[in-house]
């Protein structure tokens, strides 16, 4: 059974102590969650519903619908390449391919090393840097093929 560490559930008290409801805390506990397990099973999504006092499915609502909750294990490194026109428009498929060829997987699979995980996303607010790519969270604009090299390079 899912339990947050006595750490995790410590800074679970504090996120409370910041929302006038449980529910409102969702979106927080979720991210811890996913900090604590490494992904948001449906084992934790049933623990996360029952620290929020609220029916399972509205904590499934939301793993569901956003996209920076991981609903299967990931790698090390999660890529994430925006996939939206404006990146489009600046190389972002030609990016995605030269990707997917340089860590050996397509869109939505993780290596067999455990690596990388490699996800197709939606805008990700940085359609004047496009292409863009989010690498742990962190944010790589105007990425050609050679700056993604040297970062898988940086990673390794």
């Amino acid at each position: 059974m899912a339990a947050f560490s006595p750490q995790a559930l410590a800074e679970f008290q504090l996120i409370l102590g910041r929302y006038p409801t449980k529910r409102a805390a969702t979106l927080p506990t979720l991210h811890l969650a996913q900090r604590e397990f490494g992904w948001i099973s449906p084992e934790v999504m049933a623990y996360v519903a029952g620290l929020l006092e609220l029916p399972p499915i509205k904590v499934y609502e939301v793993v569901t619908f956003y996209t920076m909750f991981h609903q299967k294990p990931v790698g090390r490194h999660v890529i994430e390449a925006c996939a939206t026109l404006p990146c489009a428009l600046n190389g972002a498929e030609a990016l995605l391919e030269h990707v997917e060829k340089r860590i050996g997987i397509r869109a939505g699979e993780t290596t067999k090393d455990g690596r990388f995980t490699l996800k197709k996303a939606e805008c990700m607010a940085a359609c004047g840097g496009g292409p863009c790519l989010q690498v742990n969270g962190d944010y790589h604009e105007g990425m050609t093929p050679e700056k993604f090299d040297r970062l898988v390079a940086e990673l390794a």
